[in-house]
């Protein structure tokens, strides 16, 4: 939409980027809002462990979806202007998420989580926004940092358990909402786009189906369905999972998600700016091994709290570096004019990656053992066939991309 001169507070690139990154977290506070309560209302509503999966899973559902049309949106209009757009229509669904939980339905629950999903739109509005401020060899670490943003599922899992202890299931939806009503003032007087954005007007479906022809966009959705979905997943059903099988309350549990989500967070930046020295591919590799050994240990059901903290916060890192070198990849490789699209469509392939194993996991507990053996094996098995392929079927080094015209160059090398 609008562009900016030269000068100024909100033509610094550092700027635009924290108050993005600020935009992500509190759109992803709102996204994680039933997680932290699922457990609750498990109780409450004597919910079965597939009801409450459902619960969780829904909103990871449609905010994946949403992203698809998002991301071309973005191109066409601008990432303040998405910004501000999504960050609105966030507000009803979180307090009518509030005012389902307070009367205990199940079914609105339901109904409302689905609309919630709309602020999980948002990651597909700020990866072109962070590109369009930033030059190719920074874009690793712009996109890292905006994939910060992430920490608003941290500070869910903490706080919004808290938060209905001390002022009510209602109340705290209230204070969220007004919270994304507050940041899209900040958005509508302080967010400017890129000097370089030029609105892209072609029509979203040709678009779509352009970015679809790519084999970028196929490849690192594969890989981020895995890491960004093992992140998403572990975020919002990791509280049912350590309440399960530890028999912590709802507040503990999410204190201890918090920190999984938390470092996670803290690696994602760490990947993007590795992958701005080295080939993403070797970044992705680590991440790839680290969550497979990692998820093997949770099959050990590790004894709290040292041992099972440090599988878990491990586990964490390794997926928060794979994001991060997933999306400085998707920088890298996609053209100029479709970074909107292929993001759009690779970060839906992230959050899908984070709807399946919630209802996995619930599908095969046992609760004779009381375990989720069977569904961490899956993520093991999963991550080994993505190791495999990354190791020997992507390239090293892809022919780079010109930032302006989308123009491939020279490669510089194969494997």
């Amino acid at each position: 939409m609008n562009t900016v001169a030269s000068s100024g507070i909100g033509a610094r690139p550092g700027f635009n980027l924290a108050l993005a990154t600020w935009v992500s977290a509190i759109n992803f506070w709102a996204w994680n809002m039933i997680g932290p309560l699922s457990t609750t209302y498990a109780g409450d509503m004597s919910l079965s462990s597939s009801e409450a999966s459902m619960l969780v899973a829904t909103p990871i559902l449609v905010g994946s979806l949403g992203r698809i049309a998002v991301g071309p949106l973005t191109d066409r209009y601008g990432g303040r202007f998405m910004f501000i757009l999504v960050t609105v229509a966030s507000i009803i669904p979180v307090l009518a998420v509030g005012f389902a939980g307070e009367a205990g339905s199940y079914p609105l629950l339901l109904v409302f989580g689905f609309f919630l999903g709309i602020a999980g739109t948002i990651f597909a509005v700020g990866i072109p926004f962070a590109n369009s401020w930033y030059d190719p060899s920074r874009r690793g670490f712009a996109t890292g940092v905006f994939g910060a943003g992430m920490v608003g599922t941290a500070l869910s899992a903490f706080f919004t358990p808290r938060f209905v202890g001390w002022f009510g299931t209602i109340a705290t939806h209230v204070i969220i909402a007004i919270a994304l009503a507050l940041t899209a003032v900040l958005c509508v007087v302080a967010m400017k786009n890129s000097p370089t954005f030029t609105p892209n007007t072609d029509k979203v479906t040709p678009k779509l189906i352009a970015a679809c022809k790519l084999r970028v966009t196929w490849e690192m959705s594969f890989l981020y369905a895995i890491v960004f979905g093992g992140f998403v997943a572990f975020s919002n059903y990791l509280p049912t999972y350590i309440k399960t099988i530890y028999d912590f309350s709802a507040v503990d549990a999410g204190t201890r998600t918090a920190g999984f989500a938390v470092a996670a967070v803290i690696a994602r930046p760490i990947g993007g700016a590795l992958s701005d020295r080295i080939p993403p591919k070797y970044v992705v590799l680590a991440s790839l091994a680290g969550t497979a050994v990692t998820a093997f240990i949770a099959t050990l059901k590790p004894p709290p709290d040292v041992w099972s903290a440090t599988d878990f916060i491990a586990m964490a890192i390794f997926l928060g570096i794979g994001t991060g070198g997933v999306f400085a990849w998707v920088a890298r490789r996609s053209p100029a004019k479709s970074v909107g699209s292929v993001t759009g469509i690779v970060a839906a392939a992230g959050g899908l990656g984070g709807y399946f194993p919630p209802l996995v996991m619930g599908a095969t507990y046992d609760p004779v053992d009381n375990d989720y053996t069977v569904g961490l094996l899956l993520l093991v098995a999963t991550a080994l066939i993505a190791l495999a392929y990354t190791a020997l079927k992507l390239k090293t080094r892809e022919p780079a991309t010109d930032s302006a015209a989308g123009t491939p160059q020279p490669q510089e090398e194969s494997k």
